[in-house]
């Protein structure tokens, strides 16, 4: 079970710090109301954990160290779901509705589109 935690907490960790550096580097050439950084950290780890589960699933690693680290721990500390929610509720509170309901369907619409596509390319 400690094994399984370090896979987890090592893979959140590079998660975490590629979340960061995508939020920086989307940040020089992006300055709007349109949470961007975010959209773009959940459109990728989407499409990541279709790639990577195809994967796993094309060689049987399905119950392995490495669907920790990638799954629970990298995509986990990648991806955005927390600050998706209050990045919206922000957006509700300044009275930006319109700009929250389309950042809400366009995750979700692109973020299955890109799950699909992750596992369709991985077969």
């Amino acid at each position: 079970m400690l094994k399984t935690i370090l896979y987890i907490a090592f893979g959140g960790a590079i998660g975490s710090v590629f979340r960061y550096l995508t939020s920086l580097f989307v940040a020089k050439f992006w300055q709007n109301h349109f949470p961007l950084a975010t959209f773009l950290t959940n459109l990728v780890g989407c499409f990541l954990i279709g790639i990577f589960i195809g994967y796993l699933d094309k060689n049987n690693l399905t119950d392995s160290n490495l669907k920790w680290f990638l799954i629970t721990g990298f995509c986990g500390g990648f991806t955005t779901f927390s600050t998706f929610g209050l990045e919206n509720f922000n957006l509700f509170q300044s009275n930006n509705s319109f700009l929250a309901f389309a950042y809400i369907a366009s995750s979700i619409i692109t973020g299955l589109f890109a799950v699909w596509l992750g596992l369709f390319l991985s077969k």
